[in-house]
């Protein structure tokens, strides 16, 4: 009968179960029929099998919350997804598919106290700085997540769970103090200069952690601390510096009041600049008017003067033009009368010029400078006429 025994492969689940108690198996045939233990087998065998169907039905599905990735691997391709959506994803069970969950949502790093308390908690950020002097930071906070994308490289890096964790200690420390070191403690009490070294830092951080699939959100940090001496200096330069804003804003307000009074002083001296333009506008209009009417009555002047003497011009060439006439009419006649007198003999001549020195007493002198006389020289001895 052990030779003609089928293997355990082709064996079904009551017959393994029935090989593993043959005892009773035996009695049960014996007394001709299903005695209990068959029973029991057979509802053994029914668990077994809801067991089995339960489990690769809960083991083939696996939820993923909000604020969590999974990276879901086939072991038998080996190939991965990453799934960033909450809900539930399937899975093949058996070892067909990993999948590991990671915490996405936001995490925060603090340094704070004096001892390492776990990987989120580590004692604060004591700094050098680049003069030589040394401060901290009693509370310094760095907000991070991981990437969801590059949940795969956190698992490749780190490994499931929180593994992820142990890359931030030793780069934010690392990072931090050296961004940090590189201020002076004047500049590193200066806000701005701080806030600087704290972007400088977050940039590096994200360089060199973003290659591990983290991202840093931001970093919160107080007031650096000083020793006590310091401290007190910082508080005097910080009353200072007060005092300063507030004589910048008097100067501010100085200013702002002294433009104001240029701007009414400029004001008033335009209005008045304007009005002595229109007024000398208007000034230069009357004039403008008053040479016109001027021009105009020369004008009038002139063309009734150069009217008036260009009549009297005529009139004064047409009496010349009528004396040049009398004065050739008298020209001619005392030339006939001249030609006429030239041929009358001498006793007329002589009673002619008689008549011509009517009264007047003319003292002649004789005398001959020549025999014979042909003419008669006459002088005027006296101014009697």
């Amino acid at each position: 009968m052990s030779r003609n025994k089928r293997p355990v492969s082709q064996q079904s689940p009551i017959e393994i179960l029935k090989s593993l108690f043959p005892g009773s198996s035996k009695s049960g045939t014996k007394q001709g029929g299903k005695d209990p233990a068959d029973r029991v087998l057979q509802g053994l065998w029914i668990a077994g099998a809801v067991g089995v169907l339960l489990y690769a039905a809960f083991g083939s599905v696996t939820s993923i919350e909000a604020g969590e990735v999974a990276v879901r691997i086939n072991n038998i391709t080996g190939s991965a997804n990453t799934i960033t959506q909450p809900g539930w994803i399937l899975k093949l069970p058996f070892g067909v598919h990993s999948v590991y969950t990671l915490d996405a949502s936001q995490q925060r790093f603090i340094m704070r106290g004096t001892n390492n308390v776990d990987r989120l908690n580590v004692r604060e950020l004591t700094v050098r700085a680049s003069d030589g002097s040394n401060f901290h930071f009693e509370d310094t906070k760095i907000n991070f997540r991981i990437a969801g994308d590059q949940a795969q490289t956190v698992i490749a890096d780190a490994g499931e769970g929180d593994g992820f964790l142990m890359w931030m200690r030793p780069f934010v420390r690392a990072i931090l103090r050296d961004e940090f070191g590189r201020e002076s403690t004047i500049s590193v009490s200066n806000p701005a200069a701080f806030g600087e070294a704290t972007e400088r830092a977050k940039t590096r951080l994200n360089k060199e952690l973003g290659e591990h699939g983290i991202v840093v959100t931001q970093i919160v940090t107080p007031r650096p601390q000083f020793n006590e001496g310091y401290e007190k200096l910082i508080e005097e330069r910080n009353a200072l510096s007060n005092q300063l804003e507030v004589i910048k804003s008097n100067l501010a307000a100085a200013e702002t009041k002294r433009e104001r009074r240029l701007a009414e002083v400029e004001r008033d001296e335009n209005r008045e600049i304007q009005e002595k333009r229109t007024s000398l506008e208007e000034a230069l209009a009357t004039a403008v008017s008053a040479q016109a009417d001027v021009i105009r009555e020369v004008d009038t002047y002139r063309m009734a003067t150069v009217g008036e003497g260009q009549a009297e011009l005529a009139a004064a060439t047409r009496r010349a033009e009528e004396l040049k006439g009398q004065l050739d009419a008298t020209i001619r006649t005392r030339k006939s009368e001249i030609d006429a007198f030239r041929t009358q003999p001498i006793e007329r001549v002589m009673e002619r010029l008689g008549e011509r020195l009517k009264g007047v007493t003319i003292a002649i002198q004789p005398y001959a400078d020549d025999s014979t006389p042909s003419r008669v020289q006459m002088q005027q001895v006296g101014s009697g006429r």
